[in-house]
């Protein structure tokens, strides 16, 4: 039986501020949490319903009631367990010779979920934060990732500082960029994707080397932007396609 201390323990941690204070974070169900695992990372509880099959752990059995009162999902998937936040690994200058994300005030935990999966699939294994953007290690991020936030590094960083020292090519997406199926684009660089309402931010804007849109194929009234999720994924398959041909 869980307790209510262990009850408002895990649902505190929904809170950015006792995460950093408890240095913990959330993962639900068994792909996210069996990827974790696979990853090495070593949860501190692990709370699970009947039938739930992983030898390796040490379990706290509940009941469906008790992980519906603990679950941050709406509809909870058999475990739910609490690890602890990776130290953050230092921001290395050396940038060449692959592709990494920097994301420039993304605010909502879906998209920043959503991206962290992108590039685990692209083969993009760091994604660079501004410090506003959205927590990583949000349950909603968490879960959003699908497993993906094992496998990719997050590091959390001034972007000014990080860009203004690249020796690699910095491509953003920009209104006014030039059309992304039409530029040379290179195997190694940062690619800059910004907030969802306003873009890359000016402070940012001004350290593009390489200027990207990507175009409407409607003419005339169109959607005014896309998602930005959406645009990431459009950005690394047309890096990944180039390397193909």
């Amino acid at each position: 039986m869980i307790s209510k201390n262990q009850i408002k323990h895990i649902r505190q941690l929904e809170m950015k501020k006792f995460r950093q204070r408890e240095g913990l974070f959330v993962a639900e169900g068994p792909k996210v949490v069996g990827d974790l695992l696979k990853a090495g990372y070593l949860p501190v509880e692990t709370y699970a319903t009947e039938g739930f099959q992983e030898t390796s752990l040490t379990i706290q059995s509940i009941t469906q009631e008790e992980l519906r009162k603990i679950s941050f999902l709406q509809h909870p998937q058999q475990v739910l367990a609490v690890f602890p936040i990776p130290s953050q690994k230092p921001c290395s200058p050396q940038l060449t010779g692959h592709l990494s994300l920097a994301l420039d005030g993304v605010q909502d935990p879906g998209n920043l979920g959503t991206i962290v999966r992108i590039a685990d699939w692209f083969g993009i294994s760091t994604i660079f934060c501004s410090e506003d953007t959205a927590d990583a290690w949000n349950p909603k991020v968490v879960q959003a990732t699908m497993g993906s936030i094992a496998r990719v590094n997050i590091i959390y960083t001034s972007l000014a500082d990080l860009i203004s020292q690249a020796t690699v090519p910095v491509y953003g997406t920009l209104l006014d960029g030039n059309d992304i199926y039409r530029q040379p684009l290179s195997s190694e660089g940062i690619i800059v994707m910004g907030n969802e309402g306003n873009g890359i931010s000016p402070e940012i804007r001004q350290f593009i080397t390489r200027r990207l849109l990507i175009p409407s194929f409607r003419q005339g009234d169109t959607a005014e932007s896309l998602n930005v999720a959406i645009a990431t994924a459009i950005t690394c398959s047309e890096f990944r396609r180039r390397e193909l041909i």
